[in-house]
């Protein structure tokens, strides 16, 4: 649906027609431009932003089947950005991703919007309380929502931060470290730095683009010149954001690594102890066994001590095998 439409000029906005097919009309004669947000539109009610701007029909298909990678394209008549917003949910510890799309002409900004993440209301009164940003045309719209979702990145970071000390405390605590839910909590953690990663990662090379630190440096279309360094300070978050990604994630790793390693020294300790009580078990086995074989000329068998002298042996060897397991560890 459409959530809003208003014609800005001069850094402000003014009441536009109530019909946004009237406002680009009137916000190219006023020497505006004309940002018009959509959430979720079916394709009936974005076949009218198309008619209306003439939006190129690939991108229009990717704007309303959403499931894209973070992209800039550029057409004849406008640029294409897809930018993944990230919220992260305490009560779970995961992160999911929407989608928002940007449509920027020269006198035109069209955003769509999919999913719960990053609602554009703040953004938009963000942006009609710095009238000097707003005049750098429909440029600022695109800004604006580049450095909200950028800037989230950096606290959902924090987030998944503070998730990973609470991790690493729980595997390195000896109590806590060899349980059998450890293993999928940390994979499953592995997962969300995943999720987060397709959001950040693929937004490098088109900030990069529009901050004009590409290979060519050349002007990008509908992107005025003056609006560079804001890009810029945005590509300087997200480079802070990736770094901070890609730390977590060979620190996730590193944590797999450390659990497994400790999960194979309990394995081995168990084993010891094992075969411990094993070699222990087999001493008074052995000797009960000789007992056992019912042959006619043994010699102990009329002893009238014979009884308590074996049982004896059998405590004194085990009290030996005890204690020098003991003194080696393994009990």
């Amino acid at each position: 649906m459409i959530v809003d439409c208003g014609v800005y000029r001069e850094g402000h906005r003014s009441e536009g027609p109530k019909d946004f097919s009237d406002a680009l009309d009137e916000a190219r004669s006023a020497g505006g431009f004309v940002w018009i947000g959509l959430h979720e539109p079916t394709a009936e009610e974005f076949d009218l932003v198309t008619r209306e701007f003439g939006l190129h029909p690939l991108a229009v298909e990717d704007a309303l089947k959403a499931h894209q990678r973070p992209k800039l394209e550029v057409y004849d008549d406008s640029l294409f950005v897809v930018l993944k917003p990230v919220v992260y949910e305490p009560d779970s510890d995961t992160v999911s991703s929407g989608e928002i799309m940007i449509f920027l002409g020269d006198s035109f900004a069209v955003s769509v919007r999919h999913g719960r993440g990053a609602p554009l209301d703040a953004v938009r009164d963000r942006l009609e309380r710095e009238p000097e940003l707003l005049g750098e045309g429909a440029t600022a719209v695109l800004y604006a929502v580049a450095d909200a979702v950028v800037d989230h990145y950096l606290e959902v970071a924090t987030e998944l931060q503070t998730d990973l000390e609470e991790l690493e405390t729980e595997v390195f605590t000896p109590e806590a470290g060899g349980s059998r839910r450890t293993a999928s909590k940390i994979y499953g953690f592995k997962r969300q730095i995943l999720e987060f990663r397709r959001a950040t990662v693929p937004l490098a090379a088109p900030m990069a683009r529009l901050a004009g630190n590409g290979a060519s440096g050349s002007r990008v279309p509908f992107v005025e010149e003056g609006a560079r360094p804001y890009f810029r300070d945005v590509h300087d978050h997200l480079t802070r954001v990736n770094e901070s990604v890609e730390g977590l994630d060979r620190l996730v790793s590193d944590v797999l690594s450390a659990h497994l390693a400790q999960v194979g020294v309990q394995q081995n300790d168990d084993m010891r102890k094992i075969s411990a009580w094993a070699a222990m078990a087999v001493v008074p086995t052995m000797i009960a066994g000789i007992y056992g074989m019912n042959f006619e000329h043994m010699p102990e068998l009329h002893w009238t001590w014979s009884y308590p002298v074996v049982i004896t042996l059998m405590a004194v060897l085990e009290v030996v095998l005890f204690r020098t397991f003991k003194r080696r560890g393994w009990l």
